[in-house]
């Protein structure tokens, strides 16, 4: 140990003073959300509500879960969810691994194709003609197959198989008569949980959180996701034209989807943020110490 002169004391005092100001900045809006949540709306349109919430009420809540589409749009995301996130880390480390062997003839050019359609791509129109002609539309792998890989996700993944996974143990392992395809799954992917688990965790969110290609492509209800749901119910406020409503009917709508507005957020962020607590061990992991001798 050696001793702080005044600088590092001072250095070290700044930079808790900073920290501090960036977690209250970062969880504020995080806890108001919550709390006004659970919110009597009324106090909330007063102005009243700062940070705990007031009058505590499930109303919200109990208006959000009534709607019998929220089930289906549950079941819904998770099953895009689930699928497109398994395709995707199937189709990532499949174009990732090969990309990474000093060995792959024409890896260069293969990148450079992938790299190019990160700057330009079909636009909006010709890709709703493509998926119209692939008899796609409102069809439920219409929310997975059009997105099924990301060039980033595959750059991330080969840049980690290139600088963590050292050459000599994969070397080692073709001389112990690994194929190709067991040096991937007994020795490459044990090695890779870190990125796996970004990756599954980057994919996830964007699925869960997908709903503008359900908004071009999907007609039946019974098919869109949370999303979609939640923003119908929070544009509509589960009533009807508030404009042939009376003054007094109008308010009392306002301050519904006032509610609405809060419970919606907590509804479609929970699910997320569950998954971190069991992804967490992996960021930190120190997988490759001791991986080596000598």
């Amino acid at each position: 140990m050696f001793a702080q002169t005044r600088g590092d004391r001072l250095f070290e005092i700044i930079n808790y003073i900073i920290l501090t100001l960036v977690v209250i900045i970062v969880l504020y809006p995080l806890v108001f959300v919550l709390s006004a949540s659970f919110t009597n709306p009324e106090i909330i349109m007063r102005g009243e509500m700062l940070l705990w919430p007031k009058d505590v009420t499930f109303n919200s809540y109990a208006k959000i879960f009534q709607n019998k589409d929220i089930v289906s749009g549950f079941v819904n995301t998770l099953t895009y969810t689930a699928l497109g996130t398994a395709l995707n880390l199937f189709m990532t480390i499949c174009a990732a691994y090969p990309l990474s062997r000093k060995d792959f003839v024409g890896r260069n050019i293969f990148m450079l194709l992938f790299v190019f359609t990160m700057f330009f791509s079909g636009g909006l129109i010709p890709t709703y003609m493509l998926i119209k002609d692939l008899d796609l539309l409102n069809k439920l792998w219409v929310m997975i197959l059009p997105n099924a890989v990301s060039i980033w996700n595959i750059i991330i993944m080969r840049t980690y198989f290139q600088q963590t996974i050292p050459l000599e143990m994969q070397e080692a392992a073709t001389i112990d008569g690994c194929s190709n395809f067991q040096l991937l799954r007994k020795v490459v992917l044990p090695l890779s949980m870190p990125i796996i688990a970004v990756t599954i965790l980057f994919y996830a969110v964007g699925h869960w959180n997908s709903f503008f290609n359900a908004l071009l492509y999907l007609s039946d209800k019974s098919k869109f996701p949370l999303q979609l749901i939640l923003r119908e119910i929070l544009i509509q406020g589960q009533a009807g034209d508030m404009v042939k409503m009376s003054t007094e009917s109008a308010i009392k709508q306002q301050r519904e989807v006032e509610g609405i507005k809060y419970a919606v957020l907590v509804v479609s962020n929970i699910p997320m943020m569950l998954m971190y607590p069991f992804l967490q061990r992996y960021f930190v992991k120190g997988i490759m110490i001791g991986a080596i001798k000598g």
